[in-house]
């Protein structure tokens, strides 16, 4: 199962759980207000239905306070300080609630008191399950083949999310003796290719990574047969890197992964549930978007000279060129004298005052919703690029071409993983994300990048 995978299940088991604590801190705190009056409304006033609403505002300030994200709140002060952060958010969507629907209220001071139980439990229980996770959780030892670039890539990001992911890097094994001993992160080169039995069974390694760059007549494979023949448990780093970082290495890929591995299924039936849900949501997108589209269209009038709407070549799905249709953020002679070049969120002078405000809360890409109505595009997919940017990086990117096979989307898996692809370097990055996508495309996945581009745009961190 792909740790990604495995980090949505520990998500939604962490959202459940935590949602019965602040049912209970409620519930408790309608108690100690209210004392045994407090059954009389959660039996006859829907009581019921009023903590529940509690509780899911709660979660929501503490899903967007970034409280779901482990790494972050594994630090005590900063899940202290982000829980009170995010329970005073709380509060204030609750009391605007109950200003314009009374009927929701419990009962004064009951959110209050619920408010200091719920730090008290929740922070209790994220320091108990982090002190549990170190001492009961199982780690899985690896042990890498090869040392190049994409093997040393592959270790740095895992070591850098060892304790979230619960894995340790033995070592690494290097074919030419002479390296044993060199450093390459913590650890370095541990032993050859001779030395990987012993290894295993001194150092209880759970599984071999070999790079598949090192397999390429480098590796003897027929001892690596006998070791697995041996019970020794390899895999390709490709695999491995797709199952712990949520993006397929492209640099260590052979086309014969793509087709042997799992995923990359295509199903009529998903295809047409997310095709009608795209019609949906852009439908309804645009009817409530519409009063905010006439003020942008009329605050880019009076501050830039030039057209509301800015149209522009992209390329589709298989290859189809088409026309996206943007909120001009740019001044109208931006690329007179440079021609398509890559756009920036930070230090482009070719963006207006208003235009900078429209990227940051993505509100420049409004339009599209009528893309996604006719069929262009996607809610959820790889974002469109332009034919002159495709056609350069096609040559120099492997497998780039294949991000074309799906509908591109208004936000996609690379966008709420990777920050704007402003060079090479960045596209085959976000490109590693999107093959991800396509391989393991689904709706509850789709479902998942919607939430996570809500929250890039509400906490301002635009990708």
């Amino acid at each position: 199962m792909s740790r990604v995978i495995q980090q949505r299940m520990r998500f939604v088991t962490l959202v459940t759980f935590e949602m019965c604590l602040i049912v209970a801190a409620v519930s408790a705190a309608a108690y100690l207000r209210l004392g045994e009056d407090a059954w009389d409304i959660l039996l006859t006033k829907k009581g019921a239905v009023k903590i529940l609403l509690i509780a899911a505002v709660s979660q929501v300030c503490l899903y967007y306070a970034e409280l779901y994200d482990l790494p972050i709140s594994s630090v005590r002060r900063e899940l202290f300080t982000r829980m009170v952060q995010a329970l005073v958010s709380a509060s204030l969507i609750l009391a605007v609630l109950y200003f314009w629907f009374p009927v929701l209220m419990m009962g004064r001071g009951i959110f209050l008191i619920a408010a200091f139980l719920a730090i008290g439990l929740v922070v209790g229980w994220r320091v108990a399950m982090e002190w549990l996770g170190h001492r009961i959780r199982p780690r899985e030892r690896l042990l890498l083949v090869g040392t190049n670039p994409a093997a040393i890539a592959l270790a740095r990001e895992i070591f850098e999310r060892r304790h979230d992911l619960g894995v340790d890097i033995v070592g690494f094994i290097d074919p030419d003796p002479a390296r044993v001993g060199m450093p390459v992160l913590n650890p370095g080169v541990i032993g050859t290719i001779d030395d990987i039995p012993s290894i295993v069974r001194s150092r209880g390694v759970d599984r071999v990574v070999v790079s598949l760059v090192e397999a390429r007549g480098r590796l003897p494979m027929d001892k690596l047969l006998e070791m697995k023949l041996d019970g020794v448990t390899f895999d390709h780093l490709a695999g491995v890197y797709e199952e712990y970082t949520g993006k397929i290495a492209v640099e260590n890929l052979r086309p014969s992964w793509l087709i042997f591995s799992d995923g990359f299924a295509k199903s009529r039936l998903v295809s047409g549930i997310k095709r009608l849900l795209d019609v949906v949501i852009a439908s309804v997108g645009l009817l409530i978007a519409m009063p905010l589209m006439l003020l942008i269209a009329v605050a880019i009038r009076l501050t830039s000279p030039g057209s509301v709407i800015y149209h522009q070549h992209r390329v589709g799905q298989n290859g189809r060129i088409f026309v996206i249709h943007k909120f001009r953020s740019m001044r109208l002679d931006a690329e007179a004298q440079t021609g398509p070049v890559w756009a920036s969120t930070t230090g482009d002078d070719r963006i207006t005052t208003v235009g900078r405000g429209l990227r940051c809360t993505r509100l420049d890409e409004l339009p599209q919703l009528w893309n996604v109505l006719i069929g262009d595009m996607s809610i959820v997919g790889p974002r469109p690029e332009r034919p002159e940017f495709v056609t350069n990086l096609s040559t120099q990117i492997p497998f780039y071409a294949q991000r074309h096979v799906v509908r591109p989307g208004l936000t996609g898996w690379a966008q709420v993983r990777y920050p704007y692809a402003a060079s090479i370097e960045d596209a085959l990055q976000k490109l590693q994300y999107d093959l991800y996508y396509i391989k393991n495309l689904s709706l509850v996945f789709d479902v998942f990048i919607i939430l996570e581009t809500i929250k890039v745009v509400a906490t301002r961190k635009g990708v």
